[in-house]
């Protein structure tokens, strides 16, 4: 069978190789083998013939329903982005209460150690993720999932049996943090399976999940420790993780074709795919050699040394600077709150940007992420904060929103899972290090001043740095069009070279006739 359907191939391939000028009028050519049976012809032949079983079998997942079964999927996935997000993002409210419990009069470095634990968590989300791909190709999104939220339960539920803070560290910034990190990265990726022509409306709904808890829990959180403390309180958030790991089984696999059913189902199929396939499709580190990408690799985690300090740290600087207010927590709310609008709004805004010119809006988001961090000391009236809250809010949503329309401008389609794995896995590093460094500059001076001050420095260095990608963008395609348009000329110079080579041999037997 594989043979009938490759034998036109190869002939269409044959008589496409020869570079032949047009046969004479009245001359057929000879039909069976002959001289179109060339070394290049048998080439392809071979590599028809190579790839024939792969092609032949229908490996391909089916067109994405775009509804039914999917619809639960998406509540699934938004509930998965809304609880590993929300509860990193109240992680300030968390902060607050371990400091009472754990803390010392006698210890001056308690808030440096205490910024450890939200911080370690945060970055071990993102550190994470290059990994969970691999885990999630080789066994699945379901699999994936459950696992990893089983183990953030265990973390969570380790954490509310401690009696210092340092073994925090383990249970919650490690444990706790990579189950969600295993548990979020297959949320994402299950949603193409279902989805393909509403895959922007169900992503927005998805990831909006993170900005609806990061405006409730805040509130839940504050009212919990209050009334239960901060141990039952880390027991009632293992409720959330219940709920994910019973919402990682929605994550059914789609068939893909009834001949995979036949020879085992399409886990069987995966793996005898994947037992052929090149360590590079692993961890494709060929993507840094695009210059665009390997500056934007640079540049993000440059600039997010101090995006995490506001979350883990803004709560207490409240505390001290705003201590008569009351519900202080909706200074999380509001970051919230306009992170999800900013997330619909600039999303939307980016689909009119063309190209890489998207990088200017992170450069925008970068520039007031900034200078939002910076103003935060300044401000003495508690709507002052709260103004600047919901502007940094809604640039954070910025950022986010249009991480994976940029990385798909600049390494493709085929690469773009990748980059962003690695560029999360980058971004871990200063999402970790940030805050501990502000919470040491707060133990040493008194006041959150300046580590507010030196948060926003970093955003604009970032900023600046990413401005640089559409000019070595546009400069690495002028180069690529350039080397193909010289290509496209040698070829037509020799077609016509071909050409005229052909026809004057046609002339000469006609005039030799004739003679």
């Amino acid at each position: 069978m594989v043979l009938s359907q490759e034998e036109p191939d190869s002939a269409r391939g044959t008589s496409e190789a020869q570079p032949l000028g047009p046969a004479p009028t009245g001359i057929a050519p000879p039909p069976g083998p002959g001289p179109s049976d060339s070394p290049e012809a048998a080439v392809e032949k071979v590599e028809v013939e190579l790839a024939g079983p792969a092609d032949a079998e229908p490996h391909e997942p089916p067109e994405p329903p775009e509804g039914g079964w999917g619809w639960l999927v998406m509540l699934a996935a938004m509930w998965c982005n809304g609880s590993v997000f929300g509860i990193q993002n109240a992680c300030g409210v968390l902060f607050v209460s371990m400091l009472k419990t754990f803390g010392s009069k006698d210890d001056d470095k308690m808030v440096f150690k205490t910024a450890w634990v939200g911080s370690l968590s945060m970055g071990m989300i993102f550190f994470c993720c290059p990994i969970v791909s691999v885990f999630t190709d080789l066994f699945g999104c379901r699999k994936t999932a459950v696992m990893g939220a089983a183990v953030g339960f265990v973390g969570l539920m380790s954490s509310s049996f401690v009696s210092s803070i340092e073994p925090l560290y383990l249970t919650y910034g490690i444990i706790f943090a990579c189950g969600c990190s295993f548990a979020y990265q297959p949320s994402l990726v299950i949603l193409g399976h279902y989805f393909k022509k509403r895959l922007g409306l169900v992503n927005g709904i998805v990831t909006a999940g993170s900005s609806v808890f990061t405006i409730l829990l805040p509130l839940l959180l504050r009212v919990l420790i209050d009334s239960v403390g901060l141990f039952h309180t880390l027991r009632v958030l293992c409720i959330f993780m219940f709920v994910l790991f019973l919402a990682g089984f929605t994550y059914r696999p789609l068939a893909t074709s009834t001949k995979d059913k036949e020879s085992g189902g399409s886990g069987s199929s995966l793996f005898s795919r994947r037992k052929f396939s090149p360590p590079k499709k692993i961890f494709n580190f060929a993507i840094f050699k695009v210059t665009a990408y390997a500056v934007w690799a640079v540049g993000i985690p440059l600039a997010l040394f101090g995006y995490f300090v506001p979350y883990v740290h803004l709560m207490k600087h409240v505390n001290e600077r705003f201590q008569d207010e009351k519900n202080k927590e909706v200074v999380l709310m509001c970051i919230g709150i306009t992170s999800g609008v900013g997330r619909l709004l600039f999303g939307r805004i980016a689909d009119y940007v063309p190209d890489v010119k998207k990088v200017y809006l992170q450069v925008l988001s970068f520039f007031f992420i900034g200078l939002m961090s910076m103003m935060i000391p300044l401000c003495s009236i508690f709507g002052a904060l709260i103004a600047v809250c919901l502007i940094m809010g809604l640039f954070d949503g910025c950022f986010i929103s249009i991480m994976a329309p940029i990385a798909f401008e600049l390494v493709g389609a085929q690469d773009v899972s990748q980059a962003i794995g690695f560029l999360l896995g980058f971004m871990s590093i200063p999402m970790t290090v940030g805050p501990p460094i502000a919470g040491l500059l707060r133990d040493k001076l008194g006041s959150y001043d300046v580590a507010f001050y030196l948060a926003g420095v970093p955003p604009l260095i970032g900023g600046a740095v990413l401005c640089f990608i559409p000019w070595i963008h546009s400069k690495k395609q002028r180069e690529i069009s350039k080397t193909t348009g010289k290509e496209k000329m040698e070829k037509m110079l020799e077609n016509q070279n071909s050409l005229l080579s052909s026809s004057s041999g046609v002339f000469k037997k006609e005039s030799d006739s004739i003679i």
